[in-house]
């Protein structure tokens, strides 16, 4: 594995302050966050951790991505089923046997097909967060629909599925340095896999700061925030640069 499954980390966290900006409403058959501009020109697609869309933090997250010039989606790839609460209140063994990677990918493969029959042409770059990084990562495949990726704290990921991503197609990888799910032999192991085929790639390691930073880090913890905003802020540039 290039990164583990998700586990007990992956089901806690705290809540972000602030409004959300976006709509809900479905698109391209699927129940979805959308907020930033109107045109389809330059898309962000934004594949969440198990909790889901309508989790604040993420909400806010794609709200920022939205004001550096981009429309952005959050489908529902959790079937309705994101979990609520950030207190690990939650079976995850018998929660993820619901949301295996086949169901899943079919969710994924729906939104981003229907969007790519609508708009050839348009830049998508799709990002990541622990469940939805394996999503993500198969997207920058040769077969992918993306243009360009961005994970943070990724769980899931085979070592396939990273020697399966197509070299013109870039992947930012924002990792944590305490992280059981994305651990340092495995993101060597990444590191290796991509230099070997000559991907186009970025890896940063953010110290002090543990798995689910980027999405359900703790605000107060200086540390945590400026890994999380820095992650935010190097996203959009990663997509900025391979957009134009």
């Amino acid at each position: 594995m290039a990164s583990n499954p998700p586990s007990s980390c992956c089901t806690r966290g705290f809540y972000h302050e602030g409004k959300a900006r976006g709509t809900i409403r479905d698109a391209y058959g699927i129940e979805t966050y959308v907020s930033g501009k109107d045109t389809n020109d330059k898309v962000i697609v934004i594949l969440t951790d198990i909790f889901g869309n309508k989790l604040i933090n993420t909400q806010l997250i794609a709200d920022q991505l939205g004001d550096a010039g981009y429309k952005v989606y959050i489908p529902d790839i959790l079937f309705g089923d994101a979990l609520e609460k950030l207190d690990e209140t939650v079976d995850f063994k018998i929660w993820l046997e619901k949301h295996n990677p086949t169901k899943t990918r079919s969710a994924v493969d729906q939104f981003l097909g229907q969007f790519r029959k609508e708009h050839p042409n348009a830049f998508l770059g799709v990002i990541g967060h622990c469940f939805g990084a394996k999503y993500a990562i198969q997207q920058i495949a040769a077969d992918g629909l993306a243009d360009v990726a961005a994970v943070a704290h990724p769980s899931f990921v085979s070592v396939e599925e990273v020697e399966a991503i197509s070299n013109k197609k870039p992947l930012l990888i924002s990792a944590a340095e305490t992280d059981g799910n994305f651990t340092r032999e495995l993101r060597h192991l990444t590191e290796e896999k991509l230099a070997d085929k000559g991907a186009r790639y970025q890896i940063d390691l953010f110290s002090g700061v543990s798995h689910g930073f980027a999405v359900r880090g703790d605000m107060s913890n200086p540390a945590v925030k400026y890994a999380k905003q820095k992650t935010l802020f190097d996203q959009i540039y990663w997509f900025d640069t391979f957009s134009k």
